[in-house]
């Protein structure tokens, strides 16, 4: 991105001083990289780091800091960024090597019970300790997370991505479509509305009335991650979870039912057409083109939805809780390989790209903040003041349960969920074999 502002160097100096200074991690800090000319470099023994990260424009906020990093420390860092689908696999087969090629990871949030059950995570407990990163100041629902795993930091909160519901306020601010809906209902049209069901119903209403130029919401419903994320919210608003407080699996109870029901109900009869097969790229084209009025999707899209540039109805979209108000929690931590080869050139990254003014210029150039300080700025609010709504959003959000086997969860989700919406099963039939298959992982 341009004219982003850069991190000062006195701030570099102060963020490296912490920790390419003083070795971390209960290791004997190795001995300074040569350079060509048989000069040290600076950053400890590794010279380049590579790290593994999702084509989303988080990364990107990212890459435009590495020239920062890389004149205050010599450290060169290498990003690969790819797709979501193939990113697992592909850390799979490093981190169980005897020596990783990644330096750095990003860990999403529900790969994090199987992370830390195979040991591929460093404790940043001495790291953080050593250095002085102050971690309260991350938000509390990401922090639990991405974060700290019964009592041990394995991640520091990098950003989220947690759903939101995100409408067109000309829409339904329309007198004549007001006035239709109350001619209809006998009740006014209120976007965001108080919940889960009257949502649906507002939504299949306005597909009828405008459809198919103009549905009422779009749907992310591709089979497995994005439908299971996106129905996660509607789980939750519907009071229903994947356990009881006593550890009971409720993802089949009557709460469940509601939302599933109320779910294949939206994309058969509230979304665009196509809609069972798209994923978040698709809803956002559909949405940005003036072809929906509304969607649930990662808060992160409203500023690329707000940029004439990459949308057609820029200004025109309000941003609110999910109705029922809970929202599905997402996001991502920066974590070290426990196989990685120079954890504290590692840390230094980490510890940079987390900085109070890294986390800043990348929250003015659209980024999603996990940092309570960052929201809170003066000059990060002025210029998104929806920030206050995400950040209540946040607070209030829920996560899927951190478990080793959370990535075939949501895979089993997605099969069952898919089969729901394309009505080979009943959402009750679906929910049973959910329900089924969380016990075993339990």
């Amino acid at each position: 991105m341009k004219n982003i502002k850069r991190v000062t160097a006195l701030t570099l100096a102060m963020v490296m001083a912490g920790s390419l200074l003083a070795g971390c991690g209960g290791k004997e800090a190795e001995q300074p990289a040569q350079t060509a000319d048989g000069t040290e470099a600076s950053g400890g023994g590794k010279k380049e780091l590579n790290i593994l990260m999702e084509d989303v424009p988080d990364t990107d906020y990212v890459i435009d800091l590495l020239d920062d990093f890389e004149a205050a420390t010599g450290i060169k860092v290498n990003i690969e960024s790819v797709t979501y689908s193939i990113m697992h696999e592909k850390l799979l087969t490093q981190l169980t090597a005897k020596e990783s090629n990644y330096d750095v990871l990003v860990v999403d949030n529900y790969w994090v019970g199987e992370f830390v059950e195979a040991g591929w995570m460093e404790d940043l407990g001495p790291y953080v300790e050593k250095s002085g990163f102050d971690t309260s100041n991350y938000v509390d629902t990401m922090w639990n997370m991405v974060g700290e795993v019964d009592g041990t930091a394995y991640m520091i909160p990098f950003y989220n991505y947690m759903f939101s519901l995100i409408y067109r306020t000309d829409v339904f601010e329309d007198p004549e479509l007001q006035a239709a809906y109350k001619a209809e209902y006998g009740r006014d049209l209120v976007m965001p509305c108080d919940s889960m069901e009257e949502y649906v119903n507002i939504t299949k209403f306005v597909t009828a009335q405008s459809g198919p130029k103009l549905c009422g919401t779009v749907n992310q419903a591709m089979r497995a991650d994005p439908i299971a994320m996106e129905f996660c919210s509607y789980l939750y608003s519907c009071g229903g979870y994947f356990y009881d407080d006593q550890g009971n699996v409720t993802i089949n109870d009557e709460h469940a039912l509601k939302a599933l029901e109320l779910y294949c109900d939206s994309v058969q009869n509230a979304s665009t057409e196509g809609a069972a097969g798209f994923a978040l790229d698709e809803a956002f084209n559909v949405y940005s083109q003036g072809g929906a009025a509304s969607y649930i999707t990662h808060n992160w899209m409203l500023p690329k939805l707000e940029d004439p540039a990459q949308s057609q109805v820029a200004g025109l979209s309000g941003i609110a809780n999910i109705p029922g108000g809970h929202a599905q929690n997402g996001g991502w931590g920066w974590a070290i390989p426990s196989n990685a080869t120079d954890k504290d050139a590692s840390w230094s990254f980490i510890e940079f790209i987390e900085s109070f003014e890294s986390c800043k210029t990348r929250a003015l150039a659209g980024g999603s903040p996990t940092r309570t300080d960052v929201f809170n700025d003066e000059e990060v609010m002025a210029k998104y003041p929806t920030n206050e709504v995400v950040l209540e959003i946040m607070n209030n959000a829920m996560m899927i349960p951190i478990l080793a086997d959370a990535p075939q969860l949501v895979e089993v989700m997605g099969r069952e969920l898919s089969e729901a919406v394309n009505g080979d099963k009943t959402p009750q039939e679906a929910l049973d074999i959910i329900a089924q298959e969380l016990e075993k992982m339990n």
